[in-house]
């Protein structure tokens, strides 16, 4: 292996972002200027260097205009493209309004004219247009409830798009008759486009009843607005099938799967063996953890079923069920309970040899400035003399706090994309 742990785990995470990069992925996929006007609408994470990138592209003489609404901190500066900044993961006042001008921006639009739909993971939150009847009040309660319940994210979404005036093919549905093209940066497991930021511009395939169902399976308390607003189970989103799809396209442009190929051919430049083990993988974070350092410590032991050097590649979106009060997301959390499965192997080999990045490629790990953190064979070490208990950590959802304290946290600042959760667990 060439490089120190450390440096070579940085270099595959930056492989794995790069590879969602708008200014590389955006181009190749936009099509022809209309006879027309050409509006550009969207959100998410990386909707505001999307749209950047269009800009770049568009030939100058042809009409371009439209406006796509991103995460605080997100911002691009942008020149014929409008840039709103709003709240994520709760959604908020700005975000709302940019949803309303949105579905103004696309009404009226003919055969002639284009929309170009630009969608990237955070654009639930921040396409926050409550349906008739809710307020955005309604709408934070919600979000607030299923970012602590332990719900997946395509359960969050199902809910999701039963509460809102746009998402869940309802933007299509605007724009129709427009032609509509959509190009989709997925932060999602199993790149479904119905759940990439609610699916606004395709069809939704759940139902009320499917909203229902993810709200009696986790218990969450609703405000009487939204209970009524389900109860009465009118305005179902719009189906495959549905007319207002007729003149509809999507194209995925960059993906959690392509962005662990990139890391694996940094890997395999250094002489590790890299190993994918999915893109889509879902579960508790500690869950996910226990899991992964059981395969860590049988590489370690049996050379299976890689021999190391090597390294155990892996995305998707694992969840967190908040037990205690303290920072961090998902990605400082899985790598917490990996340092304490590793620590309390039976073999007594603890993390000897075994080395470990997790961090989300949109370079916020939950509402933290971290994008994750790396773990060593001295972490808990490290912690501990600076008086922070490893496992007490754990308890606390205070992952934060154990890599603050062990100086490994990852800091990148916004990617300005998204293609979820990147993990690397490099056994030598």
């Amino acid at each position: 292996m060439t490089g120190d742990p450390a440096t070579l785990l940085q270099a595959m995470f930056t492989a794995a972002r790069d590879a969602a990069d708008p200014a590389h992925c955006v181009a190749p996929h936009l099509p022809k200027a209309p006879k027309g006007r050409t509006v550009v609408v969207g959100a998410g994470k990386a909707a505001a260097s999307m749209a950047r990138a269009v800009e770049l592209a568009w030939p100058a003489e042809a009409p371009l205009e439209g406006l796509v609404v991103t995460r605080y901190g997100h911002d691009l500066p942008c020149d014929r493209i409008q840039v709103v900044e709003a709240s994520h993961p709760v959604p908020d006042s700005a975000g709302e309004k940019a949803a309303a001008l949105i579905l103004q921006k696309v009404k009226g639009l003919g055969p002639d004219d284009l929309v170009l739909c630009l969608i990237s993971g955070g654009g639930s939150a921040l396409l926050s247009l409550p349906a008739e009847g809710l307020t955005l009040a309604d709408k934070q309660a919600v979000n607030r409830a299923l970012l602590s319940c332990g719900a997946n994210i395509a359960e969050m979404n199902c809910l999701r798009k039963h509460l809102s005036a746009i998402k869940g093919g309802r933007l299509a549905a605007a724009a129709a008759p427009a032609p509509l093209v959509s190009l989709l940066i997925s932060d999602v497991p199993g790149d479904d486009p119905a759940v990439i930021a609610s699916g606004p511009t395709v069809p939704d395939p759940t139902t009320y009843a499917d909203a229902m169902a993810v709200i009696e399976k986790y218990g969450i308390d609703l405000p009487a607005n939204v209970k009524k607003h389900l109860a009465a189970a009118r305005d179902e989103s719009p189906k495959s099938g549905d007319k207002v799809f007729a003149n509809t396209s999507m194209k995925m442009i960059a993906t959690p799967q392509m962005a662990l190929e990139a890391a694996a051919k940094v890997a395999a430049a250094a002489g590790i063996t890299p190993l994918i083990l999915g893109d889509a993988i879902e579960g508790e974070a500690r869950d996910v953890a226990m899991v992964m350092a059981g395969i860590a410590r049988q590489v370690r032991r049996h050379g299976q079923p890689v021999k190391a050097p090597c390294v155990l590649l892996s995305g998707g979106e694992t969840t967190v069920t908040l037990r205690g009060k303290g920072r961090g997301g998902r990605n400082v959390e899985f790598l917490t309970a990996l340092a304490v499965a590793l620590a309390d192997s039976s073999s007594g080999m603890g993390a000897e040899g075994i080395y470990a990045l997790a961090a989300d490629t949109d370079g916020i790990d939950g509402s933290e400035d971290n994008a994750g953190a790396w773990l060593a064979p001295d972490s808990i070490a490290r912690a501990a003399r600076k008086g922070i208990d490893v496992k007490a950590c754990l308890a606390n959802n205070d992952g934060y706090s154990f890599f603050q304290a062990a100086g490994s946290l990852v800091v990148t600042g916004p990617t300005l994309t998204n293609v979820n959760d990147f993990r690397a667990i490099l056994v030598l």
